[in-house]
């Protein structure tokens, strides 16, 4: 199999934020493996804007430290790295004044395309917004990316699409998701719709249930004064949970582009049931020899935000009416792991006898770590004897099966960042999804904060608070094991 690189047209790609954590981990790395590959044109510029002091020289030391850091040492090429700092500049903005933005202006090139990278709090995107417009540099034809946090809640979002929208079309602005831009989400459109044996089962008919995973090992570290007004509902159910839900439920669109694709993940938020109290379960972890609790991490002893939520939902549909959806997400857990699971339903006769019962088929698609799809069938178990029933996997690991082509896949910030360059909308969200994302969690967090109600405590390196399991377990279902 030969990889397909097609290189993306000549841009100036401006980096606001450019010395910040998620420029130098992400943003600016994934650029140069872009290069590395071949995808990025020889005359595309970067140009990294923030408002500490530093000049061209300095900036591209700071993107040579952060490509060493976080790029595989076996792409790290001297003269590969060398060609692609020469196409780093930099330049001071002061984003809520006017310091830098003339200059700027004036490096913007004729003919090539213009995307803007705001990788600063939300707070700055309207000034930014405002001073590209005011300086001639919101044409008609640039793009922006804007990063989550989308709002705080539903009032807020609004106001920063209504902010956005005084200077930059829908089809300019690129929200960023980058679960999106991972391969195995993506493939899950592929298996669904680019194969006849999933796509017809795909239904109340024949699906048991729906599990959405995201478990991490760290805790919220330095991240405390944010994630304390956030929450693991903020911070994951409304946005990236939401898309992989969306994914996973949506009718096929009438083609993979943009709009399409977009328009069928947006009915499903607005076909999502509110969700009855006892159906979320909150905690938050405790204390142990290996670190600080969620109290002490965030330095308020008496917080009632969530690092773990796990819920129940339903979608009232023709296609999902009476399957549950269960999703859950937590900080400290057992194993870092984001998966899908597809569980289907039992047969409805066993020709073996009870003792031989056949398990449940159940189709994972593995986002993290080792992305991949598993499939689980009942066989029989090789050997006299009878007919034994065993359950086995069919796995297809992308390594395993792609070869040396999988270790060249691109990071998803990688991707989604060429798909700025190409115009491409398909993988970002719209402005109204965001919206009815809010509009479906408000009133949960509003319920729980109306009624008082205090996360419950579980031990780090646990699945989670024991409540988690009983919403699994009333329903006579448990979750997959979230395994180190």
């Amino acid at each position: 199999m030969v990889s397909r690189v097609i290189p993306v047209d000549p841009f100036d790609l401006v980096i606001f934020g450019g010395t910040g954590d998620l420029a130098r981990r992400k943003i600016l790395p994934g650029l140069y493996r872009r290069f590395l590959s071949g995808q990025m044109p020889e005359d595309a510029r970067i140009i990294g804007a923030a408002r500490s002091d530093h000049d061209d020289t300095e900036f591209r030391a700071m993107v040579g430290n952060a490509i060493n850091e976080f790029v595989d040492r076996d792409k790290q090429e001297k003269a590969t790295i060398a060609a692609f700092l020469e196409r780093l500049s930099y330049i001071k903005v002061d984003a809520r004044g006017e310091e830098g933005w003339k200059e700027l202006a004036g490096k913007m090139r004729k003919g090539v395309v213009h995307a803007f990278y705001f990788s600063v709090g939300p707070s700055l995107f309207g000034d930014i917004a405002e001073r590209l417009h005011a300086y001639g540099m919101a044409d008609a034809e640039s793009r922006i990316v804007v990063e989550k946090p989308f709002g705080h809640d539903l009032k807020t979002a609004q106001a920063l699409n209504a902010t956005l929208a005084k200077h930059f079309d829908e089809h300019q602005i690129y929200r960023i998701d980058h679960y999106l831009g991972k391969e195995t989400v993506q493939n899950l459109m592929a298996v669904r719709f680019g194969n006849m044996l999933f796509e017809p089962l795909w239904n109340a008919q024949n699906v048991d249930h729906i599990q959405i995973t995201v478990a991490e090992t760290v805790g919220v570290g330095g991240r405390g004064g944010y994630y304390d007004k956030s929450g693991a509902m903020r911070d994951m159910v409304q946005n990236h949970m939401m898309q992989l839900l969306c994914l996973i439920a949506m009718e096929p669109p009438y083609a993979f582009e943009p709009d399409a694709v977009r328009d069928e993940k947006l009915k499903v938020i607005r076909a999502l049931d509110p969700v009855d109290p006892d159906d979320i379960v909150r905690g938050q972890y405790c204390e142990d020899e290996d670190g600080p609790s969620y109290f002490d991490d965030v330095e308020n002893p008496d917080s009632r935000t969530e690092s773990f939520i796990a819920l129940k939902t339903h979608i009232s549909n023709w296609r999902w009416k009476g399957t549950p959806f269960y999703l859950r997400t937590g900080k400290r857990m057992r194993a870092r792991t984001s998966e899908i699971a597809i569980v289907f339903k039992d047969p409805p006769h066993s020709i073996f006898g009870e003792q031989e019962r056949q398990k449940a088929n159940v189709l994972v698609i593995r986002l993290q770590p080792n992305e991949g799809i598993n499939l689980r069938v009942t066989i029989k178990e090789p050997g006299p004897g009878g007919m034994r029933l065993v359950e086995v996997p069919l796995d297809m690991s992308f390594k395993e099966a792609l070869g040396p082509e999988a270790e060249d896949i691109p990071d998803a910030y990688e991707r989604l960042i060429m798909d700025v360059i190409r115009g491409n909308q398909t993988l970002f969200m719209r402005g109204d999804e965001v919206e009815a994302a809010w509009a479906w969690t408000d009133p949960l967090i509003d319920g729980w904060t109306d009624r008082g109600d205090r996360p419950k405590s579980y031990d780090p390196g646990s699945s989670g608070p024991e409540d988690a399991l009983m919403l699994m377990h009333k329903d006579g279902r448990r979750w997959r094991e979230v395994k180190a």
